[in-house]
């Protein structure tokens, strides 16, 4: 995936260029006027280029996983609250089972600890 390294190249703009009396604007349109100069291409020295493809680099970045908000999986690491239940053994016995998927619940739970089913 080719994609554009825009921290070095407002690197390379900030420490060769003075902005002591530039407002924001006026710095934000120098920069891409200079991103969109024509330099000589660093592999065919006889062609030019735009600036800005001299920042654009190759990376090779691992798929991400799709998060699917429409399906709720509940990880553990809010087991310690008292909105899933305790996450230590009662004593009392008491427990619920949900009516969605089945499973054990505490007591006291709020929500499936398996499915994240409303048990209220």
């Amino acid at each position: 995936m080719k994609v554009f390294n825009g921290k070095q190249a407002a690197n390379d703009y900030m420490s060769a260029h003075t902005l002591a009396f530039s407002t924001p604007e006026l710095t934000l349109m120098r920069f891409s006027f200079w991103l969109g100069d024509m330099v000589p291409d660093p592999e065919q020295k006889e062609e030019s280029i735009p600036r800005l493809y001299t920042y654009v680099e190759e990376k090779d970045y691992a798929p991400v996983e799709i998060i699917d908000d429409e399906k709720y999986v509940p990880t553990g690491a809010v087991l310690g609250s008292s909105m899933y239940g305790s996450a230590n053994a009662e004593s009392s016995g008491e427990e619920q089972f949900c009516s969605e998927c089945g499973a054990k619940n505490s007591a006291t739970a709020k929500f499936c600890r398996e499915c994240g089913v409303n048990l209220s």
